[in-house]
């Protein structure tokens, strides 16, 4: 289990020097098998916090833009990319607040394009590209060694300061956990929070999980629930979410996600896995109204979610696009029509959240983990 420190402080006041600390949780029985360093290669002079001031259409190629960035130093630097989360404001004159990762020529940078396991890194040069000269990078996460994502370059917060090096900003410190299934209590950030308050005597903050229910989640009358597996599952909820908006979770969310080792994918993804490592409580979102299309497919009105076990030799695409022959000691939840997740591991990509879902049924359950 990964636990970024910066994530731990939001529940208690630390401080214990970090190995200390470490050398605690490790006599308490959750073992600290390592300490990662988020960021400590970045350098400090070449790799900041930068401001996009212009973006411009490159006049040689229609898949670049040319990006002025303002680093705190002696006014903008030009570069250019190929970002589509830059491209889009492309010739934009009402250009809204981007901070980005900034990196200057001379600066370390992993080998986004190397073939290598692990990727190199090589000192970042002035180039030319398409004619027009580029004397630094707005940079990826792959660039900066935070995962593998390449699609687009880090947006970081609009109050994040122009010129603060990035390895202050970004950068954190991962504990690396080994816990044995007596410590299972633990596999959430609030557990860990709470062995740590007890070892240091520090004051825990537990977040407010209030939620005022209006009556307009209920999921009572869009959706049956049949458990044909008691002893599996003793408790399946589910709430509707409507007229949801699909789009990027916020930066801070992406972050604490990335260094828990999860890769973001959405909001309301990102949300339930969120959830999960905050409080230890598996989450799983489906487009409702797919559900409703498969129930009408198999003759019904509404969805009907079955918890059962599986087939043996039954077959079922998950959510990473593998296709996987189950076997009757796994669990399942399904409809009338057919599986559409494992219960309390991976979804199925028949009814996954995607930029066209509007609708979410929300499932909680309780299932049976030997």
């Amino acid at each position: 289990m990964l636990v970024p420190l910066s994530w731990l402080k939001e529940y208690v006041d630390l401080t214990l020097p970090v190995e200390a600390l470490a050398e605690r949780l490790t006599l308490a029985g959750l073992a600290v098998d390592a300490i990662h360093r988020v960021g400590d290669w970045w350098d400090p002079e070449t790799i900041t916090v930068g401001e996009v001031a212009a973006v411009l259409p490159h006049p040689d190629a229609d898949r670049l833009v040319l990006v002025d960035v303002n680093f705190g130093g002696d006014g903008p630097q030009r570069v250019v990319t190929g970002a589509p989360n830059l491209y889009q404001y492309r010739g934009t004159s009402a250009l809204p607040v981007l901070k980005v990762a900034f990196a200057r020529a001379g600066a370390l940078l992993v080998d986004a394009y190397s073939d290598q396991e692990p990727r190199p890194k090589k000192k970042l040069k002035p180039s030319k590209i398409r004619g027009i000269e580029s004397s630094g990078m707005v940079c990826s996460e792959r660039e900066l060694g935070l995962s593998d994502e390449h699609e687009g370059i880090i947006v970081l917060p609009e109050d994040a300061p122009v010129g603060m090096p990035l390895r202050d900003y970004l950068g954190d410190l991962v504990f690396e956990l080994d816990l044995t299934p007596d410590m299972a209590r633990d596999l959430n950030m609030i557990g860990v929070a709470r062995e740590v308050s007890a070892l240091t005597d520090a004051p825990l903050h537990l977040p407010d999980d209030t939620f005022p229910a209006t009556g307009d989640d209920s999921a009572a009358g869009y959706v049956a629930v049949r458990i044909d597996e008691p002893e599996l599952c003793n408790r399946y909820t589910g709430i509707m979410i409507r007229d949801v908006t699909i789009g990027p979770s916020p930066r801070w969310m992406q972050d604490r996600l990335t260094k828990a080792g999860m890769r973001p994918i959405n909001n309301v993804v990102d949300i339930t896995n969120y959830v999960m490592l905050e409080y230890g409580q598996p989450l799983h979102a489906f487009d409702y109204d797919i559900l409703v299309r498969r129930a009408q497919q198999a003759g019904d009105r509404t969805p009907t979610i079955i918890v059962r076990r599986a087939a043996d030799g039954e077959k079922f695409m998950t959510l990473d696009d593998v296709t996987r022959t189950l076997d009757s000691s796994m669990l399942m939840i399904a409809d009338t029509l057919g599986s559409v997740a494992i219960a309390g591991v991976m979804g199925g990509q028949e009814s996954e959240i995607s930029d066209n879902t509007r609708n979410i049924l929300l499932e909680s359950a309780t299932f049976e983990g030997i």
